[in-house]
């Protein structure tokens, strides 16, 4: 069954190549072509610690996801064709109705969920010159917006957008999301954002950055706009300096966030300011982060996606009205002592100055190691494992905001073209 849903939802997704696209000069179109198939397991174990006995005390499942991808290259000729599919296809492992809620499949707390899910959508593209328009399923990884997936399968959008690279180190572009199917679910539906109310079918954004100083700095310019809700500046600058055997770099952004139209999600005015520096000697980085929210609400960002800030984490994302946070981080990787494809992380950020829960002044932090390794070569060559565990600790709800988690992920990645 579970084999039959997966071969349904790629042939689904891969179906009118041939239909959709020109049946002359398909040289390219196969040419430059590419897919592959990921086999996700993924664990997660998150301890509610300080929650009553009328309560969930943790949350526990294990699922397996099939992701398959392609990308068509682009027939010839002055306007070019070509297609992108993707078909995902989740499996429930272990679950149970007092331990659902993680986010890897479609249920939640009291409702243990289907045994499977899946998905499937494809994008018409075309090309000319060096600029590519898409319409259909989209996975956008722009500073605007940047869909997730941080779970057993992608967060993928319905809409259309256009890029354009026509001047050389100019990056453009534009377009409007209508839909978004979830991390966790089989459905689209409309657009709705953290810490605000009300959702909208429209989701319109533009702008672009530039390289100069032979790729060294990158300025960038963008806006967003959730219809009737919300609508954002980004201002960004990034700088990568060598010094000797030393590589610093910065990472500034600043959020400009208006109340938008018909204002369903409420009177808003926020600006947040992130902040991220690093130095880099050899196999190791060290990074510092600041992040400060100010406004009279918390920080708006589309549900799911991974906002351009420097404390958006595994578990918390210190964007709460007045919250302001530091970041320290040190990153190893392990090829330099002759085990390549080691790498891993540890990092701790706390926050402040918010509103806690019953009046108190908030206060909260989060710890996180990440631990990672891709096998290079050999009969098991692209097989990864990754183990992710954090730790937070929080005033900001009644309950308690105290949490420890473990996030298991084994992977394997299968190039089909």
């Amino acid at each position: 069954m579970s084999k039959t849903r997966l071969a349904q939802a790629v042939a689904f997704a891969t179906l009118g190549a041939s239909l959709t696209l020109p049946s002359l000069a398909h040289a390219e179109f196969i040419k430059d072509s590419k897919a592959g198939l990921e086999l996700r397991n993924f664990y997660l174990n998150r301890d509610l610690r300080n929650s009553t006995a009328a309560q969930q005390s943790k949350r526990e499942e294990w699922a397996q996801g099939f992701i398959f991808k392609a990308e068509s290259g682009f027939t010839e000729g002055t306007v070019g064709f070509g297609l992108d599919a993707y078909a995902g296809l989740g499996l429930k492992l272990d679950s149970s109705d007092e331990r659902a809620g993680t986010n890897l499949l479609p249920n939640s707390f009291g409702n243990e969920g289907p045994d499977e899910y899946s998905e499937a959508t494809a994008a018409l593209k075309v090309k000319m010159s060096k600029t590519v328009a898409k319409v259909g399923g989209l996975m956008p990884k722009l500073p605007i917006v940047s869909s997730g997936d941080s779970r057993l399968l992608p967060q993928v959008f319905n809409g259309g957008m256009i890029n354009s690279q026509e001047i050389d180190g100019l990056s453009l572009n534009g377009g409007q999301l209508r839909e978004v199917n979830f991390r966790n679910s089989t459905d689209s539906q409309d657009i709705i954002a953290t810490n605000v109310g009300g959702q909208s079918d429209r989701y319109n954004f533009a702008g672009g950055d530039y390289k100069f100083n032979g790729g060294n700095t990158t300025v960038g310019l963008w806006y967003g706009e959730l219809e009737d809700i919300y609508d954002q500046k980004l201002y960004n600058l990034v700088h990568i300096q060598p010094i000797g055997d030393w590589k610093l770099g910065a990472n500034l952004a600043y959020f400009d966030s208006q109340d938008n139209g018909k204002k369903l999600g409420g009177t808003l005015d926020n600006d947040l300011t992130s902040v991220n520096l690093w130095a880099g000697l050899g196999a190791h980085t060290f990074r510092l982060g600041y992040q400060d929210v100010s406004g009279e609400n918390a920080f708006p960002f589309l549900n799911e996606t991974d906002p351009y800030i420097v404390n958006y984490l595994q578990i918390l994302d210190f964007t709460r009205k007045d919250e302001q946070s530091w970041q320290a981080r040190y990153d190893i990787n392990f090829a330099s002592y002759g085990v390549p494809g080691l790498v891993a992380f540890v990092r701790y950020v706390t926050g402040e100055d918010f509103a806690g829960a019953g009046g108190r002044d908030g206060k909260e932090w989060e710890r996180d190691l990440d631990i990672s390794y891709t096998v290079q070569e050999g009969p098991l060559k692209n097989l990864g494992v990754r183990w992710r565990n954090a730790m937070v600790r929080s005033n900001a709800a009644a309950t308690g905001g105290d949490l420890d988690e473990n996030r298991l992920i084994v992977s394997y990645s299968i190039p089909l073209l």
